[in-house]
């Protein structure tokens, strides 16, 4: 009965937690992170370089990362890769 218990609370607990739902940062807006002033990660920066020759745009190293998540978004629909 103790075990039941158990994995009925983690369920509770992981409906709570909004890093158990794959889509709820996803749908967040770059200007709202808590880090989007924090430069590009690597793989932001790959791919962004990546759509940038793609699109015939200039890369710009220097995009923090809420930048360079709205700029992959602009560059994704542009090129054809968007979602």
């Amino acid at each position: 009965m103790t075990q039941a218990k158990n994995s009925h609370d983690n369920h509770d607990q992981h409906a709570e937690n909004p890093k158990t739902h794959p889509t709820s940062n996803a749908v967040k807006d770059p200007h709202d992170w808590t880090t989007g002033e924090e430069p590009m990660t690597g793989a932001q920066a790959s791919y962004l370089k990546t759509l940038s020759e793609e699109a015939h745009e200039e890369f710009d190293p220097n995009l923090n990362k809420a930048e360079a998540s709205l700029k992959i978004d602009e560059l994704q629909e542009e090129t054809g890769r968007g979602k």
